[in-house]
């Protein structure tokens, strides 16, 4: 499979799990509207949470997992240039730096990402 493939997989599972969860909203709206019993409306409340923390973490976990694989060559490895250097100029096997962690191109860095996952707990 590959990382298009996975992504497209991953956001299939989020919008289904979205549609769930805004699913069960609308039976906790219609039990509050009709006067429902408080344990169903927290039972359903319950669901909606667990739902959308799915969905959340979900996305954070591929955007994760897209991250590293923009690290990563084909078979896993790191990618290098020609001069045994990462492509961000360290050296090969280094420990990478906080500079060496920002923000990419086409995504959110590995410290926003912790930020969106901790948000989620």
């Amino acid at each position: 499979m590959t990382a298009d493939q996975s992504t497209a997989e991953a956001q299939k599972k989020v919008l289904n799990r979205l549609r769930r969860a805004r699913g069960q909203l609308d039976a906790v709206i219609r039990t509050v509207e009709v006067g429902g019993p408080c344990k169903d409306v927290i039972t359903q409340l319950s669901a909606v949470t667990s739902a959308l923390d799915r969905a959340g973490f979900t996305i954070v976990s591929t955007a994760m997992r897209d991250c590293i694989a923009q690290d990563t060559g084909p078979n896993g490895d790191e990618q290098r240039g020609d001069n045994g250097h990462d492509e961000d100029g360290s050296s090969a096997g280094g420990p990478k730096s906080a500079d060496q962690l920002a923000p990419t191109v086409n995504g959110p860095s590995i410290e926003e990402l912790e930020r969106l996952f901790l948000m989620l707990a």
